[in-house]
This record gives structure tokens, C-alpha cells and sequence, in this order.
């Protein structure tokens, strides 16, 4: 989400203030681990072209809680971002752990989404990554299933028709996530995308492969042809062979991914 202006973070109730968290109960190592994950992945998503510079935002529930979130440290670039300088937050923006600002456009998305199911959506990335949100931006734009990597998506994409602005309260979060309701996937007309999961991991994965499948669809949609589009039979075959296979495909996926940042850009992990 672009940012917000200091008068509309004033304005929208978000109380952004330092606490303390030396009496928080919570399991320290699996806290780094979530740390070195979610900031791994701002990292790579500025590999891919998948960023907004200081803007858009991810977050991860903290292991073991369900009403506090790590969050980015606004107005960091995201190949600033580092596991020990991301922010801990709870729902109403304040800040428990990190010494940077809570965007608020990111507290009013994420809040909502992690308060509505923090058993799947423990982890929620939100970009405007260029393919996905050109899918967004089309009257009625759809994911079309064109291609094998279409159709992982089938049935778990949802799509948030109006376009109201900047989120900056709690009303326009609800909202997304009453749409957003039983599916990974969210398109936001004119806006951009959200993928969620229960790892880091499933969530990166969705969003990379979200990409690539609109990338697909973008370039293949240019040549003046009709798009040639599977059959409902053949995508659920594939859903049947993929059956079971995807939590552990995308484990390797990022472990993969994570080796490249620890041999490139190792101080992610700081």
C-alpha cells in the first residue's frame, strides 16, 4: 500500500507508542527463526522486482501468539531490512519490540486478516508486483487458467472488486478480510495483491508463483489471439497430482531461495 501522509496517520487512530517487552511470553529462538524467514523474504522480493522501495508490507505472527505480528520498520528500504531491526506490533500499532515507524496502511490490512484466522494466515505478504497488479487493474480481471502454474491456484484466489482508497481503518481491513475469507489468495482491483500461509514459506511461494503465472497470462494475452484456457477437467486433474506435494515443494523452495541470501547477502540475517 503507498504511504501515508503524517496527518493521516494522525487521523486514524493508530496509537504508535513504545512499550516494553521484557515480560512478553514467547519462545525467543522461534521468534529469530520467524525473524530470519520474514526478513529473508523482503529481501528476495527485492531480488524479483516484487517491492514498492519503502513501500507495501509483510507480516508473520509471532510463533506461539495470535495477537502480536512482526512487521517492517517504515521507512526502511526493504534491502535495509534485517531480522533484528523488524518491529513487533500488536494489533493496535503499538510497537513492542524495534525502534521504527509502523506504517499504518500495513497495521489496518494486516490486523484484520491475522485477527480473522491466525491459523492460516499466520503469514500475509502484500505487493503491487507488476503482473499480478496489471491482472488487478483490468475490468473484471481475472487469473485465467492458461498454464500449468495457473491452475495451483484454482479455487483459492478471491478478488476484491472496488477499489476505496488508502486503508486507513479498521472498517476498510475488515472488509478485505471478509473477502479474503478461506482463500491464499487475494487480487485488489487497482491495487495490487495478498498472498497468505501458514509459514513464511507457503507464502513466499504463493506470491512467486502468483507472479510468474500472471506474467504467463500478461504476455501470452499481447499477441492478439485468444487466450487458450484449460479445461475445468484437466485443472483438477492437476490439482489431484499435485496433492499433498505443495507445503514441502515450497519449504524447498525458500531454504533454496535463503541459501542465495546466505551466500550474497548474508547480513539479512543481523
Amino acid at each position: 500500500m503507498a504511504r501515508a501522509s503524517a496527518r493521516q496517520v494522525e487521523t486514524t487512530g493508530v496509537s504508535i507508542v513504545a512499550k516494553r517487552s521484557e515480560e512478553l511470553l514467547y519462545d525467543r529462538e522461534a521468534a529469530r527463526q520467524a525473524r530470519l524467514d520474514l526478513a529473508a523474504a523482503y529481501r528476495l522480493a527485492v531480488r524479483f522486482g516484487f517491492h514498492e522501495a519503502i513501500d507495501n508490507h509483510f507480516s508473520l505472527l509471532l510463533p506461539g501468539r495470535d495477537d502480536l505480528m512482526l512487521l517492517n520498520p517504515y521507512p526502511l528500504h526493504w534491502t535495509e531490512i534485517t531480522a533484528g531491526n523488524l518491529l513487533l506490533v500488536d494489533f493496535r500499532g503499538n510497537r513492542l519490540e524495534g525502534s521504527h515507524d509502523v506504517e499504518p496502511t500495513a497495521l489496518h490490512i494486516h490486523g484484520p486478516l491475522h485477527r480473522a484466522n491466525p491459523e492460516d494466515f499466520r503469514c500475509l505478504l502484500h505487493t503491487h508486483m507488476p503482473y499480478a497488479t496489471a491482472v488487478a487493474c483490468r475490468q473484471g480481471g481475472r487469473l485465467e487458467m492458461v498454464h500449468q502454474t495457473s491452475t495451483r491456484f484454482a479455487d483459492d484466489v478471491a478478488y476484491l472488486e472496488d477499489y476505496n482508497g488508502l486503508v486507513l481503518d479498521r472498517g476498510e481491513g475488515g472488509r478485505i478480510a471478509q473477502v479474503m475469507a478461506g482463500k491464499n489468495v487475494l487480487f485488489m482491483a487497482n491495487h495490487g495483491v495478498i498472498t497468505a500461509g501458514r509459514t513464511v514459506a507457503e507464502a513466499f511461494d504463493r506470491l512467486y508463483f502468483l507472479e510468474r503465472a500472471c506474467q504467463v497470462q500478461v504476455l501470452a494475452d499481447t499477441g492478439g489471439h485468444p487466450l487458450k484456457r484449460l479445461s475445468r477437467e484437466t485443472v483438477d486433474y492437476l490439482g489431484r497430482q499435485r496433492s499433498g506435494g505443495e507445503n514441502l515443494a515450497a519449504e524447498r523452495h525458500f531454504a533454496a531461495l535463503k541459501r542465495i541470501l546466505d551466500r550474497e547477502e548474508p547480513d539479512y540475517a543481523e
